[in-house]
């Protein structure tokens, strides 16, 4: 079979029988069509696990960071899977050696960070009425930017203060609103997305044409207001995700609740934010117990 059939085959076969989410499609459309440049087999057949070995030499030799790598990787990993799974090739993909990624643990803001941080949009505006609204729901919920930014009117209850999310691999699961983010939600949609031209659109954060916003929207933004904020160390929209974790924990969640919250499918990834509250809780003591 040839490559562009294989993948097209693939990409179809994780929408269809996967449900990944279009960026994630995306992503691995763009990172096996790099590999293919590399090894130059337009026959997919000829694949061997020398083939990604070559792949990961190159991508360390172009200086990509490890965290990059891996996940180019992965996508190759997923495809090759894909192919032995439909018996085009018979290899172990499971033999190849990965690079180690360093541990390093999430950057959590203090509670009074948090605070100046969703202080920041103005509230004279209608852009900063609906970007105080999305910062509140991010940070209440622990979304991520992808699924804030296509939550649907259809799945927002604002009677029972939860919206209905689906996460990677259109996992559904149900989230709660505190009551600050609720009460910012229903301010922008009072003042600003009920009276818009383009009220009927299904997305709830939306722009003046009436679009979703985008991803590169909220990252900038955030990090504008972080810095209007004085906030030093690097923010970016999945920095409120561990926040939320992390304050939960402290505050006395259970682990399993805060990984149903995030929507992670193993506990083990939740843990590392055990490890943040830790950390934390330790550096407090130190310093007042000198």
């Amino acid at each position: 079979m040839e490559f562009e059939d294989a993948l097209e085959c693939f990409l179809t076969y994780c929408v269809v029988e996967k449900g990944l989410l279009k960026q994630t499609i995306s992503c691995y459309k763009e990172d096996l069509i790099c590999f293919n440049k590399i090894n130059k087999k337009n026959i997919v057949d000829e694949l061997s696990l020398d083939d990604v070995e070559k792949y990961i030499i190159y991508l360390n030799n172009q200086g990509k960071a490890i965290s990059t790598i891996l996940r180019m990787v992965s996508s190759v990993k997923s495809f090759y899977l894909y192919l032995v799974h439909e018996k085009i090739i018979n290899c172990d993909i499971n033999q190849i050696d990965l690079p180690k990624k360093p541990s390093h643990l999430p950057t959590v803001l203090s509670f009074e960070e948090i605070d100046l941080l969703l202080e920041q949009p103005d509230l004279t505006k209608p852009n900063g009425i609906r970007d105080r609204a999305m910062l509140e729901v991010m940070y209440a919920s622990g979304l991520r930017v992808s699924e804030l930014l296509s939550i649907e009117k259809k799945n927002l209850s604002l009677e029972k203060k939860l919206i209905r999310i689906f996460g990677k691999g259109a996992k559904e699961r149900y989230v709660p609103l505190s009551d600050f983010a609720l009460e910012y939600l229903i301010k922008y949609l009072n003042e600003v997305r009920n009276i818009s031209p383009y009220r009927n659109s299904k997305y709830i954060f939306i722009n003046k044409q009436g679009l979703p916003l985008t991803r590169q929207y909220f990252w900038q933004n955030i990090k504008q207001y972080a810095s209007n904020a004085g906030i030093i160390v690097n923010v970016s929209p999945h920095t409120l995700r561990h926040c939320f974790a992390t304050h939960l924990l402290e505050n006395g969640a259970s682990l399993r609740s805060v990984q149903q919250m995030l929507g992670h499918s193993n506990i083990a990834t939740t843990q590392i934010y055990t490890h943040v509250s830790s950390k934390r809780v330790r550096s407090a003591y130190d310093l007042y117990m000198k």
